[in-house]
C-alpha cells in the first residue's frame, strides 16, 4: 500500500487518464460505451447501489441518444484501493473522500488530466469508536492503542483526526495521533472493534458504527460533524476533466443517474435498504433496521458539496495540500457550480 510521500511520487510520474485505455466508442460522437465506476464498502456507497439496481445510468443516457453503454460497478476495500485504480487507470468514475480529491486536484490543476469530482455522493458522518472504557476524548490515547482508518494520512477520516488534534493541542501538532492509525477496511476494522481483538479504535462509517455502537462496551468517542462544524461530504464522484471534456453525454448521464439515485433513497427508503441488503449480502440487519439508518437525519442524501474549503484549508494550512483553492468550485465539475456548495 502507498503512503502520503510514495503516492505523492508516483502520481507526479504517472500519466493519469481515468478511462481504461481498453475502453470501447460507441456512434455517439465516439464517445465511450463502457465505464467502470469504483466504490468501497458501506452504506455511503448506496447511491452508486441504486444507479446499478435501476439501471439508471443506462436510462439517462439512452434519453440522451446513446442506445448502449455498459456500466461496471466494482467494490474496493478503502482509500488506497481506489487511488491504485486510478494510477492504473482501471477506472472512469470513483467515490472518494475530500482530501483524497484535494490531493489529486492539487498535483494535476492545470494540467489536460486534471482530476475533479463531478458532485458530492452524500453527507454523512464519522464515528470515532472504541472498545476501551477509558478513552473517553482523544487526549486519552497512547501508544498501546490502535486506531483503525480505511487509509493512513491521506483519507477522510485521518484528516478529520489531524483537524482533531489541532483544535486540541495546537495546530503544529495536527499529526499528534498518525503514530496510532492503522489501514483497516471498515467491514474489517468493525469485527474487531466488536470481538476486541488487535484494533480497540475506529473511525467509522455506517452502517458499521450502528453495529459496533450497539456491542456491549463499545462507546462514541468523537463524531466528525462536531470536529467539522456541521455536515459534511463523505463521499464524491471523482473523474478527470479529460474524460469529461472527450465525454460530455456520458458525464451527463452519470450526473443525472447520481441525482435520480437520491430522489430515490429519499422518497423511498425502504426500497433503497433491500437494495443495500441483497447488493451487500447484508446478513447482520434487515430491511427495517436498515431503513431506519438510512433516515437517519445525519446522512443526507444529495449531490451538493459540503465542507470542501474545510477540509482543503486545513490540508493547505499544514502544508499537505500545496495549491488553495479560491473555491469549492475549483475542485468540480461545473455540473454542479449551480449548486449551494460548500
Amino acid at each position: 500500500m502507498l503512503h502520503r510521500r510514495s503516492f505523492c511520487k508516483a502520481l507526479a510520474a504517472a500519466p493519469i487518464a481515468l478511462a481504461s485505455p481498453m475502453l470501447m466508442r460507441s456512434s455517439f460522437a465516439d464517445e465511450v460505451s463502457s465505464i467502470v465506476i469504483i466504490s468501497q464498502t458501506g452504506l455511503p456507497y448506496l447511491p452508486l447501489m441504486v444507479m446499478d439496481a435501476l439501471a439508471l445510468v443506462q436510462k439517462h443516457a439512452g434519453q440522451l441518444g446513446i442506445a448502449t453503454i455498459k456500466p461496471e460497478y466494482k467494490s474496493l476495500g478503502g482509500t488506497q484501493s481506489l487511488i491504485d485504480a486510478l494510477l492504473s487507470r482501471q477506472m472512469d468514475f470513483g467515490v472518494t473522500g475530500v482530501p483524497s480529491l484535494a490531493t489529486l486536484w492539487d498535483k494535476t490543476a492545470g494540467t489536460p488530466n486534471e482530476v475533479r469530482a463531478l458532485s458530492a455522493v452524500q453527507s454523512m458522518p464519522f464515528m470515532l469508536v472504541t472498545n476501551k472504557p477509558e478513552i473517553k476524548t482523544i487526549k486519552d490515547f497512547t501508544n498501546q492503542d490502535k486506531i483503525a482508518v480505511p487509509a493512513i494520512k491521506v483519507s477522510s477520516q485521518a484528516i478529520c483526526l489531524q483537524m482533531a488534534a489541532a483544535k486540541e493541542w495546537g495546530d503544529d501538532q495536527y499529526a499528534k495521533l498518525d503514530a496510532y492509525t492503522i489501514t483497516r477496511s471498515h467491514p474489517d476494522a468493525a469485527l474487531s472493534i466488536m470481538a476486541k481483538t488487535e484494533i480497540d479504535t475506529h473511525y467509522s462509517v455506517a452502517p458499521y458504527y450502528y453495529y459496533e455502537l450497539a456491542t456491549a462496551g463499545v462507546h462514541n468517542v468523537l463524531k466528525s460533524y462536531d470536529t467539522l462544524g456541521g455536515p459534511a461530504t463523505n463521499g464524491v464522484m471523482l473523474m478527470s476533466k479529460k474524460f469529461r471534456d472527450a465525454n460530455p453525454k456520458v458525464t451527463q448521464a452519470v450526473n443525472a443517474a447520481l441525482s435520480e439515485a437520491h430522489e430515490f433513497i429519499n422518497k423511498n427508503p425502504g426500497d433503497a435498504a433491500q437494495i443495500y441488503i441483497k447488493t451487500t449480502s447484508e446478513k447482520r440487519s434487515n430491511q427495517e433496521e436498515m431503513t431506519r439508518f438510512i433516515s437517519d437525519p445525519d446522512n443526507i442524501w444529495t449531490t451538493t458539496p459540503q465542507q470542501t474549503m474545510t477540509f482543503a484549508g486545513f490540508m493547505h494550512k499544514v502544508g499537505t495540500m500545496k495549491r488553495q483553492p479560491s473555491s469549492w468550485k475549483d475542485l468540480y465539475m461545473p455540473e454542479c457550480h449551480e449548486l449551494a456548495g460548500s
